[in-house]
């Protein structure tokens, strides 16, 4: 069943009001909220995520950095804010060796890790390869132990996405989460026919493109029914 994930992110890095923002939402359905790893030091972020997770919701932080050394840095930065989901990253040896003096998988205060399949390019991101390159690296990913799931840039990769994506989620053994340029009820109705597990969406809200009212919480709101919809379940209703 679909999930919707509102990032707090805006040309891949969070946004500077992101908890005012969150504040207009805190009585809304949703159910996870995340931020990436640039944008705000981990301090602002920390206490964001308190909020959070105090309302119930789960926290995702996604990173986009593209150094490894810069990686490792927000690997740590993701235990110190506390999130419940890592997702992103192209260096999973580094992050695994890092999430793994935690302690084991299912761990308290381990996130979930879902790594970047294929090959991950560039800030903003973008994702370069075959299908049969990224589903393959999708296989090993989720193969290793301490990897949840996928972090997939499906729709910013240039090629047939729903097909795609059908290839990742049949070679992954865990959820593959669609992230990046979801901006439609059509992308949201693909991703659930290729049996994505969730998808996040951060900038197409903040630039009002979705068929509702541009303020972040008609937006949020016009992305939880669109979800439900094309789920073929009820919206929740706001505070429930």
């Amino acid at each position: 069943m679909l999930e919707f994930i509102f990032m707090l992110t805006r040309n891949d890095q969070t946004v500077p009001d992101a908890r005012e923002v969150y504040d207009t939402l805190r009585d809304t359905g949703l159910r996870y909220v995340g931020f990436k790893d640039i944008g705000l030091p981990p301090a602002q972020l920390r206490k964001l995520a308190e909020a959070m997770r105090a309302d119930g919701r789960e926290v995702f932080l996604e990173v986009v950095s593209e150094r490894p050394e810069d990686e490792l840095r927000s690997v740590n930065a993701a235990l110190e804010i506390g999130v419940d989901w890592l997702m992103g990253g192209t260096h999973p040896d580094e992050a695994l060796s890092v999430l793994d003096t935690v302690g084991p998988p299912g761990t308290a205060g381990r996130p979930r890790y879902c790594p970047f399949p294929g090959r991950v390019v560039g800030h903003p991101s973008v994702l370069e390869g075959t299908i049969d390159e990224i589903s393959r690296s999708a296989h090993d990913l989720t193969a290793r132990p301490g990897v949840h799931g996928l972090d997939l840039l499906a729709y910013r990769w240039n090629g047939d996405v729903p097909a795609l994506v059908r290839a990742v989620v049949d070679a992954a053994s865990g959820p593959v989460i669609a992230a990046g340029s979801v901006d439609s009820a059509e992308r949201i109705q693909a991703l659930t026919d290729a049996g994505a597990w969730a998808f996040t969406i951060g900038g197409a809200i903040f630039d009002g493109k979705l068929p509702a009212g541009p303020s972040v919480r008609e937006q949020v709101e016009c992305a939880l029914a669109l979800t439900a919809a094309a789920a073929g379940r009820e919206v929740v209703a706001d505070g429930a």
